[in-house]
Parts: C-alpha cells; structure tokens; sequence
C-alpha cells in the first residue's frame, strides 16, 4: 500500500509549485484543502488515466478538528467583509469535494470527524464504504489541521 504525508510547516506553496502549478483554485484554498489536494497530487501522480471520470473511487477524509482552523480565520474575518468564497471552506467536506472534482471521482465523498485517530474505526468505515457494488477502492486521509501551520496529514488508497 503507498501511503504520503505531508510534515507540519511544509511550505504548501512550494509544494504546489512542484507537483503541479497549474491549477489556479489551489490559492483560494484553506489549509485543510490544500493538505487534501497535495496529498492526493503526491499519491496520484503518474498514474495512467488519472483525469477519466470514475464512479468506482471513493474519497474519505477523516480529522479530529474537520474545518476548525478555517473556522476560526473566518471568524475574524466578519468583522469587515465576509467573503462567500471563504465561507465554503467553513465545511470539513470540502476537502473531499476539491479532490474529487480536480480527479473527476463521482463516488461517494465523504468527511469524518473523530475525536482521535482510531485506525480500526477507519477501516470498519472504509469496509462501509465498499458495501455497494460500485466502489473498489478509496482514498483515505487523516487530515487534521490545528492552524495553518500545524497539522498531521498522510494519506492512502485502499482497495475493496
């Protein structure tokens, strides 16, 4: 099973540079997005047929804190002007979301929170996950982003 991380601090802009730059939404991104984008850029690249629509792939993130980071910047942000393009980064799925539409996945995504890391409640979620006859394999993440410069974020793919 591959399986990548990304370390705390990394410089997710530089990153980005490197694996893609060119995809211009990453910048209006929030941290958790961009963790969840990058990983999968990281897990995905080089693989043949990478952007053909697929109903088989879904996208399961988990996280202990969902969007909290994200919650909080926006929090401050009403004081002036709320922007709707940052609200939508208030929802933990969202992360989910941006990777499906930048692979083209239309199975199920979904976003967990849970109050710790609990590898066996995961994978009892993911064997969930393969119950219907569509689904044969998954991106799982464990994204938990406490600031934009503190997280944990690794991610694999498994198969039904």
């Amino acid at each position: 099973m591959k399986a990548v991380s990304i370390p705390s601090g990394t410089n997710l802009t530089a990153l980005y540079r490197e694996l893609v730059g060119d995809y211009p939404k990453f910048f209006k991104m929030d941290t958790l997005s961009k963790l969840g984008f990058l990983l999968t850029e990281m897990l995905l690249q080089g693989t043949e047929g990478r952007f053909t629509p697929r109903e088989d792939r879904a996208v399961l993130v988990f996280s202990r804190n969902g969007s909290l980071a994200n919650d909080i910047n926006y929090a401050k942000r009403m004081e002036d002007f709320p922007s709707p393009a940052l609200f939508v980064y208030t929802l933990p799925n969202i992360v989910a979301g941006e990777i499906s539409i930048r692979n083209k996945y239309e199975g199920e995504t979904s976003a967990y929170v849970l109050e710790n890391y609990d590898r066996q409640l995961i994978e009892s979620i993911v064997r969930e996950a393969f119950q219907d006859r569509i689904t044969r394999d998954a991106i799982v993440a464990w994204i938990d982003c406490r600031s934009d410069s503190e997280w944990t974020a690794q991610a694999w793919i498994e198969t039904k």
